[in-house]
């Protein structure tokens, strides 16, 4: 008798961990293709608003897993993507050694991107040169008397949601 409960315990523990080997394979299939030179861990993923509440604290450069959603991709070769910022705007995503996203991929889909943030900044020269085109005059250019700060997000991994 305890031989045949035992028995049917061990059975038992083997089907469970078949069923969660099997969930977790449906969760990779869940999150569709992944593109890139480094495997992005999903688990490890924050929101685009915890990520730039984190990113405004650092100097130099820093490693995420964002989490985010497509709202633009390059139209010529799919080597880039702009995220949505969550306000009514986006930021642009390179990728790392030239990788490429197919370019009938969905928009408004969420992703899950794994880079490098760094900030990044733009000579007073060169806002003073986009003034100018933007239309705006030679006094109005040059009141730009500071470097622009900005961050650049570079990807060297994404998977895509289905």
């Amino acid at each position: 008798m305890k031989k045949l409960i035992l028995s049917l315990l061990v059975v038992n523990l083997l089907f469970s961990c078949s069923e969660q080997n099997q969930v977790k394979e449906e969760e990779k299939i869940e999150l569709g293709e992944a593109y890139g030179p480094v495997e992005v861990d999903v688990t490890k993923a924050i929101s685009v608003e915890e990520f730039f509440r984190d990113f405004e604290q650092k100097d130099g450069p820093e490693e995420y897993t964002i989490e985010g959603k497509i709202v633009t991709i390059c139209a010529k070769a799919g080597c880039w993507v702009g995220i949505d910022d969550g306000n009514d705007d986006y930021f642009m995503v390179r990728f790392k050694d030239h990788f490429t996203l197919p370019l009938d991929t969905k928009l408004d889909q969420t992703a899950y991107f794994h880079g490098v943030a760094i900030w990044d900044s733009i000579p007073v020269e060169k806002l003073r040169e986009e003034a100018m085109i933007e239309g705006k005059t030679k006094e109005e250019a040059a009141q730009i008397t500071e470097p622009k700060y900005i961050f650049s997000f570079e990807a060297d991994g994404i998977v895509l949601t289905k």
